[in-house]
């Protein structure tokens, strides 16, 4: 069995797992109007953007290559557990500890600016360097602070990037390349993830409606989640995982759901578990047509309306390449010893069903099973058709 021991973790609900748990859980959303990116469509135009607003890590003393917002975000995330980690390497040694995240954007902001201030000056700032942008980076930068010398790498699978470098960490323990993984995934907001799904006309101006018959796009967020894995007893396991790829359409998902069936089926078989033993979904649920729709009729073939339902991209916005990672973090303090009741994670949204998709167990604040939560699966569908869930278990 492999645990996952630790979460740091830093998103738009907050910095420490007291504050995320306490908005979660109230329905309070870190999802806000905001100047700081445009869609491209009116450069004064505020967007509802999932933004992370606390002071971060100085890195300052980094190599210049290594100085992004991104990392910054990771670190902030390791802070909060490196106690921990710095443990696990002690006791298993600097090459026995791997580090697998996923990304989307990296450094990019970092680029952006860099090329903001070539226009304006006719060269790049001292302060740019082109590896700050570079995938790698995150998992670099990490096994550099860390001293670790074991497998590190990225993950960038759009979406479902931290939801497969969870997989592959996974993997790295049961094929006895490592006995610890520091894996889960880090984003942060740059204008050009806004610009290209506004493009798409797949950005929503105000907070996302996930499953409404009013939805009209995803709002962009940020974040970072890091979980320390390894077979050591803990609250909270990785039960099982699913990946399928579709090769369907660059950013459309299939319709039909095949290949989101398909991975939430893998997740479940390898956990040994039945659909009716999940206690809770935590939903892709981006808020744009195309997906929910898919993911709705995907969901219903497999659980009918006996599950509970939510998508918390309302809380945090979609933080694409950290997603999967900061929605299995938010699905792993529901199974804490201080819920015992089992308050689970509300999904905001106008409330009116979609006439077109079926029947859906989607959760009001204050949901709770009267339980611990036992088993909850959590989904990530990316752009080109990579698809990823995750299931947890209670112990």
């Amino acid at each position: 069995m492999l645990y996952l021991n630790q979460l740091g973790m830093i998103c738009p609900l907050g910095e420490n797992h007291a504050e995320i748990s306490r908005r979660l859980f109230a329905g309070d959303s870190g999802v806000a109007m905001t100047p700081r990116y445009s869609s491209g469509r009116a450069p004064e135009q505020s967007l509802a953007l999932g933004c992370v607003e606390t002071v971060l890590p100085d890195i300052s003393g980094l190599p210049l290559g290594q100085r992004s917002r991104n990392n910054q975000l990771a670190l902030a995330a390791l802070a909060q557990i490196r106690p921990q980690v710095d443990a696990a390497i002690q006791q298993f040694g600097a090459d026995r500890v791997a580090i697998v995240l996923g990304t989307s954007t990296s450094g990019i902001a970092q680029s952006e600016a860099a090329f903001r201030y070539r226009l304006a000056n006719g060269e790049f700032p001292a302060d740019f360097g082109y590896a700050q942008q570079e995938m790698a980076s995150p998992a670099a930068t990490l096994a550099s602070v860390l001293g670790v010398t074991g497998p590190a790498y990225v993950h960038s699978s759009a979406c479902a990037s931290s939801s497969k470098a969870m997989a592959s960490a996974a993997r790295l323990i049961n094929m006895g390349l490592c006995d610890a993984v520091l894996t889960g995934g880090v984003d942060s907001l740059c204008a050009f993830t806004v610009a290209g799904f506004a493009a798409l006309e797949s950005v929503s101006v105000a907070r996302c409606n996930p499953f409404s018959a009013n939805r009209n796009g995803i709002n962009i967020g940020e974040g970072a989640a890091l979980f320390l894995m390894s077979k050591a007893e803990a609250t909270v396991s990785l039960r099982g995982w699913g990946e399928s790829s579709d090769g369907y359409h660059i950013s459309a998902p299939d319709p039909s759901g095949a290949g989101a069936r398909r991975a939430m089926a893998q997740a479940l078989a390898r956990a040994g578990v039945t659909p009716q033993q999940i206690d809770y979904i935590n939903l892709h649920g981006t808020a744009t047509v195309q997906n929910d729709a898919m993911e709705g009729r995907a969901v219903a073939a497999m659980f009918a309306d006996h599950v509970a339902l939510s998508s918390t991209k309302p809380f945090t916005g979609h933080a694409l390449g950290a997603a999967g990672a900061v929605e299995a973090g938010l699905c792993w303090l529901a199974m804490q010893d201080n819920n015992p009741q089992g308050k689970l994670p509300p999904h905001l949204w106008d409330g009116l069903s979609d006439p077109g998709l079926p029947q859906l167990n989607l959760l009001p604040i204050g949901a709770r099973l009267g339980r611990p939560l036992r088993l909850a699966l959590s989904n990530s569908f990316a752009f080109g058709g990579a698809n990823a869930s995750l299931l947890l278990g209670r112990e």
